[in-house]
């Protein structure tokens, strides 16, 4: 009965408009894999999990704390809500599409290549890639946050956060864990979650924009510096080393 009604569903309609594409690109990864490129994936897919995005809004929301970071912390507390939201509450109960490898178990050469890959699973459904989407939603907060920054030094380093977004969305398929256009939905919700973030944060901070005198600027000046940003890179590396060793730690048979 689950199955016939499952046939209806929206995801069953990805499966069937969209087999051709999809198994291309699964064709094109499969074909690439080794057990380096493996350990890579399974470092940028890292990037995308639930534990990874979970402690990012964490971290947000103490940027939220403090003046100089207050709105990159609230771009990235809301843009992990709106992506939250979009993707797990509404669109994933709604399409219901069903990961790959349960419905191309009869697939011999795909079925290598997620053996070979390490034979991540999840519990839920795939249409939008939720690791895209919180990768995505991430990237393009902190990306116009950056490019707003009136320090040079921070608008030249804008592109490594949608780079790294796009490497999360590969590696979602190079595991075989998601069809190519659950990482397109996931990118386009992210991209929508992002931006609506960066702006609901700019409305935000305009509440608690208050003091501006010499004085004021010049104390601002002081609350971050080297040692903050050492912080806050430790704070990175523990949080990405505890997502790291759970996707490792994952999978198999």
């Amino acid at each position: 009965m689950t199955s016939f009604l499952l046939a209806g569903t929206f995801g069953a309609q990805l499966d069937v408009w969209f087999s051709g594409f999809d198994y291309s690109i699964f064709q094109f990864f499969g074909n690439m894999q080794n057990y380096i490129l493996t350990i890579i994936a399974k470092g940028f897919t890292a990037m995308g999990s639930t534990m990874y995005v979970a402690m990012f809004a964490v971290l947000g929301l103490i940027l939220c704390f403090f003046r100089r970071t207050r709105k990159v912390g609230f771009a990235v507390v809301f843009a992990v809500i709106i992506g939250t939201l979009l993707t797990n509450v509404l669109i994933k109960p709604w399409a219901l599409r069903i990961r790959p490898y349960n419905t191309l178990q009869g697939n011999a050469a795909y079925w290598s290549w997620y053996v070979g890959a390490g034979m991540l699973s999840e519990s839920d459904y795939c249409f939008p890639s939720g690791h895209t989407t919180g990768a995505t939603e991430i990237a393009i907060a902190l990306m116009l946050c950056h490019l707003s920054s009136k320090r040079k030094r921070a608008k030249a380093f804008f592109w490594v956060f949608p780079l790294v977004a796009i490497l999360v969305g590969a590696s979602r398929v190079y595991l075989m864990v998601h069809y190519p256009t659950d990482i397109i939905g996931g990118f386009i919700i992210g991209i929508v979650a992002g931006v609506c973030g960066y702006f609901l944060s700019k409305a935000v901070c305009l509440i608690f924009k208050k003091d501006r005198t010499p004085e004021a600027l010049a104390a601002k000046k002081k609350n971050l510096r080297g040692g903050a940003i050492l912080m806050l890179i430790l704070v990175w590396l523990c949080m990405f080393g505890l997502s790291f060793y759970q996707v490792l730690t994952s999978g198999g048979e």
